[in-house]
């Protein structure tokens, strides 16, 4: 071994780790024990990024594969080809890309016997980054290996952090009806913000309510998403969260529309139609950033702003769908005797019945806002037959029976799900699990499941509440009938949810009372 390792009989001790900053992990894999002192001495004061190195070892190649695995964020191997056996390095150099998937750290080959392992034909063969002979390494050619190895391998975790912001934003525009879709794409964009910057401790994106008059600087600003300490500030205003020289700071990017950069953190104001103050806040950003960094930054906080324009747009789209149906419900309830609340009931019986029932969170979702739907066909219906207080006679209420089909016409032939799940429930929800409903007489699982949970939701409610031709029930009384009815009327799992959870039905009931 040359002379500048310094062989030394003092104690192999490192210096104490710097964990407020973190380490760069480095496996070294030789079964020399006096390797492994000599390379932890010649770096013992490396540093890099404000972070040192720990040293993790390894005297045999089984050991290192272990070794790997539990730590998969190792960022360097120091790997002897000749130990157990003339090839044990290279089958660890081969398990670490093979077996363990792991692309990402930096192998460095160190040798004592080239001979055995020739240079060319290792570098050809096996997954490796860096080729030495132990006796070529002096302690300075070990401190430039080792430098621009963790230099490589910065950038491939700066790279791999872009795929995976990438990755998350397309999850969130392919599957843009989600309910959690806008906290995706928000914790994606932020992340790819850490990949321009390097390093990034914290990430924060606020936004604040909308208001009517977006000149209004005063507007509260809510954290939307965030990571790091900021992951438990959601929903939170920002005066909660931050400092008052980070609200300083804050206030200043707001006031200016600009991005402050103080120490080691960043504001960045974004603005649109709809969000008026929004702002990006990063900490843990490099001391000292580039203009290209800055231009990158100022480029990016707007382009954030454009994407998560486009996406609350189509969530704008998707509310405004919503209040139109119940609009258009509650205008029919009313004609016909029954109160909005009424379909808002239903809406959440139907919700709760869903899911209890097992249907996904989003066919459970459809149904919620599609179940006020079910009575829209009773537009076509005489209001002499709608308002009759007494009981209809054959021709009345063969009239009444073809509101399923009037509202079935109504809404079929839309592309929308909602107004889809709304026509076929609209024609469904008077079938009735013998087979003796209408209008054409389905027996059980030939009825459409949303025609089976708003037929049960519907007569629940309705029985539970006066109309110009009944009193209302007891709940008693409502519970002996649903269980004279199962298997008659209604499915009988659906009839079992509903009564094994009737607390919470009734509190539906209560919190929305005619």
């Amino acid at each position: 071994m040359a002379s500048d390792f310094l062989f030394s009989d003092e104690s192999e001790q490192t210096p104490e780790q710097e964990n407020n900053s973190g380490t760069w992990k480095v496996l070294i894999v030789d079964d020399e024990p006096e390797v492994h002192a000599v390379t932890k001495l010649a770096l013992s004061d490396f540093s890099f990024q404000n972070k040192r190195l720990e040293f993790i070892s390894a005297f045999s190649g089984k050991e290192a594969e272990k070794l790997i695995l539990a730590h998969p964020d190792a960022a360097i191997v120091l790997l002897d080809v000749v130990m157990e056996s003339d090839d044990a390095g290279l089958k660890v150099a081969q398990f670490i890309r093979e077996d363990a998937k792991n692309n990402h750290v930096r192998i460095i080959l160190r040798t004592g016997q080239p001979g055995q392992a020739p240079e060319r034909h290792v570098i050809v063969n096996y997954d490796i980054n860096d080729y030495k002979s132990k006796t070529e390494l002096t302690a300075q050619k070990l401190f430039t290996v080792v430098m621009s190895s963790l230099r490589s391998y910065r950038d491939i975790l700066s790279i791999e952090q872009s795929r995976q912001g990438l990755e998350k934003i397309i999850t969130a525009s392919r599957d843009i009806f989600s309910a959690h879709s806008m906290d995706t794409f928000i914790h994606g964009v932020m992340q790819q913000l850490t990949s321009i910057l390097g390093s990034v401790d914290e990430a924060m994106y606020a936004t604040s309510l909308v208001a009517s008059n977006p000149n209004d600087k005063e507007q509260e600003l809510i954290v939307f998403a965030g990571q790091g300490d900021f992951e438990k500030s959601e929903g939170k205003p920002v005066k909660q969260v931050l400092t008052e020289k980070q609200l300083l700071a804050c206030q200043e990017a707001l006031n200016n529309k600009s991005i402050v950069y103080e120490e080691d953190y960043l504001f960045a104001f974004c603005s649109s139609r709809f969000n008026h103050s929004s702002m990006l806040y990063v900490s843990g950003i490099p001391k000292v950033l580039t203009q290209t960094h800055k231009d990158l930054i100022e480029i990016f906080s707007q382009n954030v702003q454009i994407a998560y324009e486009n996406v609350q747009l189509q969530s704008e789209v998707e509310d405004t769908q919503r209040e139109i149906v119940y609009r258009l419900s509650e205008a029919v309830e009313q004609r016909s005797s029954e109160t909005g609340n009424h379909v808002k009931r239903v809406s959440l019986i139907c919700y709760e019945l869903a899911k209890g029932y097992g249907l996904a969170e989003k066919e459970s979702e459809i149904l919620r806002y599609a179940a006020p739907l079910h009575d829209v066909g009773k537009v076509g219906i005489p209001d002499t037959i709608l308002h009759k207080p007494s009981k209809l006679d054959e021709e009345e209420w063969r009239v009444m029976q073809t509101h399923a089909i009037k509202g079935h016409d109504i809404l079929s032939g839309s592309r929308r799900d909602i107004i889809q799940a709304g026509a076929i429930l609209a024609r469904d929800h008077h079938e009735k699990w013998d087979g003796t409903g209408y209008p054409r007489g389905l027996k059980e699982e030939e009825i459409h499941i949303y025609g089976r949970i708003v037929a049960l939701a519907d007569v629940y409610d309705a029985l539970r509440h006066k109309r110009c031709y009944k009193d209302a029930w007891s709940l008693q009384q409502v519970v002996t009938e649903l269980e004279n009815q199962k298997g008659k009327h209604f499915e009988p799992k659906l009839v079992d949810v509903l009564l094994n959870n009737i607390d919470s039905f009734e509190q539906i009931l209560k919190n929305y009372p005619e």
